[in-house]
């Protein structure tokens, strides 16, 4: 995406594109802006055809002398034998190099055509939904949680909208989005908060947005068409390979000239020069076929053939055979943290209550007000089959109910939401109001230090007090130290009213609170990459991990994974 949208003004995007907020684009327009940009999806490489692939087997240095080989043994030597079973062992050689490449090209097309999603758009002034692939530069689209964000957008709505990035950007932590206009000429991607871009999901709250880039032109598209135009270079293998064959054929050519010069110098039985030439090249060519080593490329073949069955039971594809040795050559692997080291998914590790600080595996039961508060100032939705859809950080919360085996599902239908101050970024809260045993709870979480400018009382152990400064401090002091084990943490606390407000704003439902406890939340590292980097490790490989991060949390996660020692 050439052009900065995010420093241009909603009216002058919408004006660009020829689209209205409220009506968005005609069905017609639609069709001709399709014509027009072509679907909004990424292109691959061109495909080449099997018999392309197949003539690609027989660009090796060892293959073209086996080739040679093999005319020579037939129609110089008469060996038509050997040259049949040279030519068989070539021909083996490139069908294994084919149908291996072809089964990963397969397998590769199986995993894009997975999912084609859909997005709902606004067109001729109604909203209807259209596949992911018809969406055209000036559609109005319309995001809520849950959905996968179809092309690059300019945000004209966002309701307490939350897109995670890290496919770009590599942050696991949502980004709150804004429909404000930025200034700024250089603002980096993880920086445009109105700007929602291809491939990345939305976690919470609802938006709308104006298409200002769709397929290649598309963030995510520019990383493909990176990836398209990369150079491919050769394994250390195939180098090694291509060194062997040059320096056989070297060597063969030399001994052979050798040969044949003192062969017709010395002419042991006086033949006549014509007779003697003739039959010297024929020795000669004789020994460079005996000398090549035919079976070489065959067996290597069938060698990096079984490793990339091996690697395809391990869950991993590999598209072409020489690449399964290169981790045999590798000294360095550096790897991004977020999905790939850690789960990219919240965890509640530490529950802070009765002034003492808990681990997550601790015994809790839903008297717990601190939990209670968890699920209850929570908008995640539970869909049929048990799958959480949300915010990763209130998705770890209910999560944590439902791994301590509490009717999570029955206490949230039994204490119905009937009114809400949504969360905001300047306050840094969230509130709810539900029922609860013939009265309404008020139920608070956000940013400790915020949420504690507004808690009058505290509870311990099911008794009621007024907090105390002492308590505060000590409150504070739990969540320091669950921040410098790079855990995010949220405070809870909650209040019970007789019945709901006639206007809930913050001004009165979040005043005068009683505490209830922290939660602290971390992305856990991944238990089998863990393992790996150890291996590593014994092998002498030295690892990297990248990571946006702040420093802080980088240190945890690495001393965790053993990157570095603590």
């Amino acid at each position: 995406m050439a052009k900065k949208y995010y420093s241009q003004d909603i009216p002058g995007t919408l004006a660009e594109f020829g689209s209205d907020a409220n009506h968005g684009i005609s069905s017609a327009e639609a069709k001709k802006r399709l014509d027009q940009y072509g679907p909004n999806a990424l292109a691959g490489k061109k495909k080449r055809s099997m018999f392309a692939r197949f003539m690609d087997q027989f660009k090796d240095l060892m293959i073209i002398v086996l080739l040679v080989a093999a005319v020579l043994s037939g129609v110089v030597a008469q060996e038509w034998t050997d040259a049949g079973i040279i030519l068989v062992v070539v021909l083996l050689n490139a069908v294994l190099g084919v149908i291996q490449e072809a089964r990963s090209e397969a397998a590769i097309e199986a995993l894009k055509d997975m999912s084609t999603p859909s997005a709902r758009v606004r067109r001729d002034g109604a909203v209807i939904e259209v596949p992911s692939t018809d969406i055209v530069p000036g559609d109005v689209v319309l995001l809520e949680a849950g959905d996968v964000v179809p092309a690059d957008l300019r945000l004209l709505v966002a309701e307490s909208l939350k897109i995670e990035e890290a496919a770009l950007t590599g942050e696991s932590v949502p980004v709150e989005k804004s429909n404000e206009t930025l200034q700024g000429e250089d603002i980096a991607l993880g920086d445009r908060i109105n700007m929602a871009y291809s491939s990345t999901n939305v976690t919470y709250g609802r938006g709308e947005g104006v298409v200002v880039a769709t397929g290649m032109n598309t963030e995510v598209g520019n990383i493909a068409k990176m990836l398209n135009e990369a150079d491919e270079t050769d394994t250390p293998l195939k180098q090694n390979l291509n060194q062997l064959g040059k320096t056989l054929t070297y060597m063969i050519l030399a001994i052979c000239v050798v040969v044949f010069i003192i062969g017709v110098i010395r002419n042991p039985q006086h033949e006549p020069m014509n007779a003697l030439l003739i039959d010297m090249f024929l020795t000669a060519v004789s020994l460079a076929v005996a000398a090549i080593p035919e079976g070489l490329p065959a067996i290597v073949t069938i060698i990096l053939a079984l490793g990339t069955q091996t690697m395809a039971d391990h869950k991993a594809i590999v598209r072409k055979l020489p690449a399964v040795e290169t981790l045999g050559a590798t000294d360095i692997i550096a790897s991004d943290k977020t999905g790939t080291l850690t789960q990219n998914r919240m965890t509640v590790e530490k529950v802070y209550y009765d002034g003492i600080l808990h681990n997550a595996s601790d015994d809790i039961d839903l008297n717990n007000h601190a939990l209670i508060t968890m699920l209850l100032a929570n908008d995640t939705k539970i869909q049929g089959g048990g799958e959480l859809l949300g915010d990763p950080t209130e998705t770890a919360l209910v999560q944590f109910g439902f791994h301590k085996d509490l009717p999570v599902n029955d206490f949230l239908a039994e204490h119905p939401r009937v009114q809400e101050v949504p969360f905001d970024s300047d306050r840094k809260l969230m509130s709810t109001v539900n029922r609860y045993d013939g009265q309404f709870m008020v139920a608070v979480k956000g940013a400790p230090d915020m949420l504690l400018e507004r808690v009058k009382y505290v509870n311990i152990n099911g008794e009621l007090s007024e907090i105390s400064a002492e308590q505060k401090k000590a409150i504070l002091a739990s969540n320091n130290e669950m921040a410098k084990q790079a855990l995010r943490v949220l405070a809870m606390a909650y209040k019970v009213v007789a019945e709901p407000y006639a206007d809930p704003t913050t001004d009165n439902v979040e005043q005068d609170l009683i505490f209830a406890g922290l939660v602290g939340m971390i992305d856990p590292e991944r238990p089998e990459a863990k393992d790996a980097i150890a291996e590593a490790h014994r092998a002498g490989i030295r690892t990297i991990m990248i990571t946006g991060d702040h420093q802080v949390t980088a240190q945890a996660i690495a001393e965790r994974l053993g990157l570095v020692e603590k």
